[in-house]
């Protein structure tokens, strides 16, 4: 699944065709994703302007005067920047035409969404509650440490609670709880405001190359040029079950948190 740096990874890669740019139509071929595309969409983005190409957690907001275009990736989406005669695959459901380009939306598994939303998105009921963006000014040690509070639940589930703070998936949770020495299965409520300071450093450093290096590409991700990205290559924990600790040659050990898999070293995170 697309996580943060993908997301703002293809944020980056379509804003220079979007910003400014006019919406000449909209093709949708395939409207049933986890929600049905917005009935009606071509007439509701037809010549208009585009004003902003944002990201809120893994949604992608493309901001127009009357409203703004919601989109997420789900399991398997991807946005990608084609000319008008890129011939049509299976799983291309939905193309934004611009002038000179199209921004072509592909979904294999069509668990994604693309929504019209015309009030202020901040209250559209996918992000409405959302918590801190983790690369923002509003995120850092305080409000781990405050949202840890008598919470009995491991830390890394914790991190992927998008009311504690949003974007923290799976594969970086693993990775930012590595380079603070912070065991998955640590109660959240145990963490001292020492751990969380370090923990949320961890995070911003973790997305924050994640981000420099085009995201990760495990199966489907791909940017909007069409190239994986790279951040795999760096992992210290995710998916190295027994393979030797990168920084102290330990085995790295795996164990499962509900539905998720969880690696750490036992020695680099003591406790």
């Amino acid at each position: 699944m697309p996580e943060l740096p993908e997301v703002e990874t293809t944020r980056k890669g379509i804003e220079p065709y979007l910003q400014g740019a006019t919406v000449r139509d909209a093709d949708v071929r395939e409207p049933r994703l986890r929600w049905p595309v917005t009935p009606g969409l071509d007439a509701l983005l037809k010549n208009l302007q585009v004003r902003s190409v944002a990201r809120r957690a893994k949604y992608l907001l493309i901001g127009f005067d009357p409203g703004t275009l919601l989109i997420h990736l789900g399991m398997s989406g991807s946005l990608r920047v084609v000319d008008h005669d890129m011939p049509v695959e299976k799983h291309d459901h939905v193309d934004i035409v611009l002038d000179e380009r199209r921004i072509r939306y592909r979904d294999p598994r069509r668990f994604g969404a693309i929504l019209w939303y015309p009030g202020a998105i901040e209250t559209h009921p996918l992000l409405a509650g959302l918590g801190p963006e983790p690369l923002g000014p509003a995120f850092g040690g305080a409000v781990l440490f405050n949202a840890s509070r008598g919470k009995s639940l491991a830390v890394k589930p914790f991190l992927m609670d998008n009311h504690v703070v949003v974007g923290v998936g799976n594969i970086y949770a693993n990775e930012a709880l590595f380079q603070a020495g912070i065991r998955p299965g640590r109660a959240a409520g145990r963490l001292t405001r020492a751990d969380c300071d370090r923990l949320a450093l961890a995070i911003r450093d973790v997305l924050a190359r994640a981000i420099d290096a085009g995201g990760s590409t495990l199966k489907d991700f791909v940017d909007a040029s069409g190239k994986p990205g790279y951040f795999q290559q760096s992992y210290f924990v995710y998916g190295r079950a027994e393979a030797p600790c990168l920084r102290c040659g330990s085995p790295i050990r795996h164990i499962r948190q509900g539905q998720r898999s969880s690696y750490y070293c036992p020695h680099c995170q003591p406790c």
